[in-house]
């Protein structure tokens, strides 16, 4: 159970960290979009491991197979399946840890859930099985891309280094021009410094990605339960070392009064808009048509390669001293997963919006 995210736009994802393949399917893929391998892949390869001296060791091409639902360059309107095989698994550096649990992982709440779990890597429970994700999002991006929506995010904090600028101030384009995916040259190389002294010491790093979703329509979200912000905040939490989520102005509003945050309505040349946007382009659960923006903040990674105190499954107290290749700071492979979550929620809200607009014409 709870291996399928969305609605309307839907992926269903499968696979382990050190098994076979990961892979998924993507049901509700509006047909007739011209389905971009390349760019795919692309997304794929700012994912994977082994791209920078700051991430994992290990080595994956992550080439994706696209096994269905596209026919003569363009979606069909069928289920797309997909499949990305794993090559180059070290389970051997995951042996000391079969019958222990490793601190803040999900060793522990997996063996009492399922009675078995799958140790090397974390099966699962490994940041490795977010790969599906990237792929969906990266087909609701084709499929959003004809509407103008675009979605960038990008590393704005690494421990206590962060970006003090309103996201507009930064040219976001270059986000990807050094490899912890941070818009400011120099920030970036202090938190480059960081990650890497932390890496010599066998520990590791959090921070905070900040995404923006730009040319969003108005209207997208429901009134109750299904608030555009409450999905966005579901997606995100669901990645593997999110501990939080918050948009707009988020908990730094607390600081502020109601005649200080409330985003004022004006008539503009485009129409009605507002003078501010503390609200993050969403009221009342609903998309406004501004800019949406929020920021997830990531635990350092829960794997040291040093020694740590823990239990075996007998509840005897031993110690772990972790092996294999990790990352010592999840934030520069994290940053197109936001983006993909981001994505996914998006498409399904244009859809569901769609849908409830041809009910209105056919009820006319």
């Amino acid at each position: 159970m709870g291996n399928t995210f969305g609605q309307l736009f839907t992926l269903t994802t499968f696979g382990e960290s050190h098994g076979e393949a990961v892979g998924g399917i993507v049901d509700g893929m509006p047909p007739g979009i011209d389905i971009d391998i390349p760019f795919i892949q692309s997304e794929l390869d700012r994912r994977r491991p082994g791209q920078s001296v700051i991430t994992t060791g290990r080595q994956e091409a992550d080439q994706v197979e696209l096994l269905s639902g596209i026919f003569e360059g363009r979606s069909t309107g069928s289920p797309i399946g997909f499949l990305v095989r794993n090559t180059n698994q070290h389970s051997q550096d995951y042996d000391n840890m079969q019958n222990l649990f490793r601190p803040s992982h999900a060793d522990y709440t997996y063996y009492n859930k399922y009675g078995i779990r799958d140790h090397r890597g974390g099966g699962r429970s490994s940041a490795r099985i977010t790969i599906a994700r990237c792929v969906g999002g990266a087909l609701a991006k084709l499929a959003l891309k004809p509407l103008g929506i675009r979605i960038q995010a990008y590393t704005s904090q690494v421990g206590n280094i962060a970006l003090d600028k309103d996201y507009r101030l930064y040219d976001l384009s270059r986000t990807d021009d050094n490899i912890v995916r941070c818009p400011d040259p120099n920030k970036a190389r202090e938190m480059e410094a960081l990650i890497k002294q932390v890496k010599l010491e066998g520990d590791t790093i959090g921070g905070i990605i900040t995404c923006v979703i730009q040319g969003c329509p108005i209207g997208l979200g429901e009134p109750e339960f299904g608030k555009l912000h409450a999905q966005l905040g579901a997606a995100m939490l669901s990645i593997n070392a999110v501990k939080g989520f918050e948009y707009g102005e988020g908990f730094d509003g607390v600081f502020s009064k109601g005649s200080e945050q409330n985003d004022v309505f004006v008539n503009g040349d485009g129409g009605i808009t507002t003078t501010t946007n503390h609200s993050g382009g969403i009221q009342g659960g609903i998309s406004n048509g501004q800019d949406i923006f929020f920021r997830v903040a990531f635990k350092p990674v829960a794997t040291l390669l040093r020694e740590q105190q823990t239990v075996d499954i007998h509840g005897n107290t031993t110690t772990i001293h972790a092996r294999g290749r990790h990352d010592p700071c999840v934030l520069p492979r994290a940053v197109p997963i936001v983006e993909a979550m981001a994505a996914m929620v998006i498409l399904d809200g244009v859809l569901l919006n769609n849908s409830i607009k041809t009910l209105k014409n056919v009820n006319k």
